[in-house]
């Protein structure tokens, strides 16, 4: 395997961690939880869509797009999502792992130095790794607000981003 794609790896790991932490933690009222805000505002997430869109998206660019898997993504479904329990996003993510590890292992360095033609563009392989990674972080940060926000401005411990005291 090459070593840009062991680490890529590496860091979706430790970012679909932290995502799943976020999940893990937060109880079921939490999960669905979305702030109260002023008539007209934007729509906002709550943790189960951004947990369950995180998985999509990186279900879409990577098996979709540079595995060439089936398209089977519906954006749309992910932003309605309510959550049951915190173990259906954790399978989301747990099976998008499996399915990014097995798409990301046969790429060589032909295919990572390719581009993949989407929505009128050529994205390259390597853009497209980076923009999943990012994407994560974004959303984690989102989390992360939302769920200091419905913890009455507690911060969750998973994953730890404030230091301790």
């Amino acid at each position: 395997m090459l070593a840009e794609i062991e680490q890529t790896l590496n860091t979706l790991e430790r970012l679909r961690g932290q995502v799943g932490g976020i999940i893990q933690s937060t109880p079921l009222a939490g999960l669905n939880w979305r702030p109260e805000l002023p008539q007209g505002a934007d729509p906002v997430s709550s943790l189960a869509v951004l947990g369950v869109h995180t998985a999509g998206s990186e279900h879409f660019w990577i098996a979709e797009l540079i595995g060439a898997r089936p398209q089977t993504r519906v954006r749309d479904e992910e932003f309605a999502f309510v959550a049951g329990s915190a173990d259906e996003v954790l399978d989301r993510l747990a099976k998008v792992a499996a399915q990014t590890r097995e798409i990301l292992s046969a790429v060589d360095a032909e295919k990572l130095a390719s581009s993949i033609a989407y929505d009128d563009h050529l994205h390259l392989v390597r853009w497209i790794l980076h923009h999943v990674i990012s994407h994560y972080g974004l959303h984690i940060g989102h989390m992360q607000l939302t769920y200091q926000l419905w913890n009455q401005g507690m911060a969750s411990t998973a994953p730890p981003w404030i230091p301790a005291k």
